[in-house]
């Protein structure tokens, strides 16, 4: 065999070996759209089927009507935008004065902040509950919104870095 058949046969398997691993990546998004348009009845059935059997386009009425999905989407945009805003605008501010000022004591308070990536998020839940409290913040957005503007730890880090890179 030449070199230029052995390329076309390597490629040949290459690819039918890359087919059958995105077969396998998107099977579960197949699943997922075809039991979204199953009858219950179906959903569990052994062996599984591909197709449904009546098609129920209805389902995803069902699903946006049932509950009032307007108002949770509404609600999601709301706190993941002002989230974005409050974590790009001060963990910007705190990363470019990591990167850019100098100032006594910068090393050790970049430690101390790194620091704070080690402690567990349920060791900060009761305190954090009871703080939102005494603030009368609970049952608002503010518990989910309020702390992004005030950096998050691993955001600071990444955009530090960023920063170092950019020359003065």
């Amino acid at each position: 065999m030449d070199e230029k058949s052995q390329k076309l046969v390597v490629r040949i398997i290459l690819y039918v070996v890359l087919s059958v691993v995105s077969l396998i990546f998107i099977m579960p998004l197949i699943w997922m759209i075809s039991t979204s348009l199953k009858p219950s009845t179906q959903i569990f059935l052994w062996p599984p089927r591909w197709i449904p059997n009546p098609v129920m386009w209805n389902n995803y009425y069902k699903a946006l009507t049932y509950l009032p999905f307007p108002l949770f989407f509404k609600n999601t945009m709301i706190i993941a935008g002002a989230v974005l805003v409050g974590d790009i605008l001060s963990s910007s501010f705190i990363a470019y004065g990591f990167a850019r000022l100098r100032f006594p004591g910068r090393d050790v308070l970049f430690i101390i902040l790194l620091s704070t990536m080690m402690l567990p998020v349920m060791v900060k839940l009761i305190p954090m509950y009871i703080l939102f409290s005494k603030l009368r913040w609970v049952d608002t957005f503010l518990p989910l919104i309020v702390p992004f503007f005030f950096g998050r730890a691993y955001l600071i880090f990444l955009l530090r870095q960023v920063f170092l890179t950019i020359p003065p």
